[in-house]
């Protein structure tokens, strides 16, 4: 596994396959940062379904209202929904949205991202400055590239946990 160098700002996502270690990025996104690590701490990404995953370009989640696999599920409105959290303001940056790169989903509206992540499956310079970007997967990538893929996929993928390093 990676060296963690800021246990507080590293999030550890179980995958069917294993861990990704994702390295948030709070001095460039601090809101969208904290609000991961506050959803993680609540245990609102546990069991939440990759509701949008496409092949060559990247694997959709975090729907904590919709997405849960365990609690009410429904794969036809996952990806409907956010937190109970208010929306964020967008926090662009110069980041571009590389291989392995979290961004914020969002609808239309720059601010108003939620709960909802992507992974970046590979470089999506098309999305810099319109998406934040807020973290980037420094192991475990591989399971992040074995993700069912669909929109939404037949039978999906979900992270299993979801928690702070500094917690683990």
């Amino acid at each position: 596994m990676a060296e963690i160098k800021d246990p507080e700002n590293t999030i550890l996502m179980e995958l069917k396959d294993g861990t990704v270690v994702i390295e948030l990025l709070p001095d460039v996104a601090p809101k969208h940062a904290e609000r991961m690590k506050e959803l993680a701490r609540a245990g609102a990404y546990d069991n939440v379904c990759f509701h949008r995953v496409i092949d060559g370009f990247m694997a959709q989640t975090g729907d904590v209202e919709n997405g849960d696999m365990e609690d009410g599920f429904n794969l036809r409105r996952a990806g409907t929904g956010g937190s109970d959290l208010p929306d964020l303001p967008a926090e662009f940056s110069k980041l571009p949205h590389a291989r392995g790169t979290l961004g914020a989903a969002r609808s239309q509206n720059p601010n108003s991202a939620n709960s909802q992540f992507f992974i970046n499956f590979k470089d999506n310079d098309f999305l810099n400055g319109q998406y934040t970007v807020y973290g980037r997967v420094i192991d475990g990538m591989a399971h992040v590239d074995a993700i069912a893929r669909g929109e939404p996929p037949a039978n999906p993928d979900r992270m299993i946990s979801v928690k702070v390093a500094a917690d683990a």
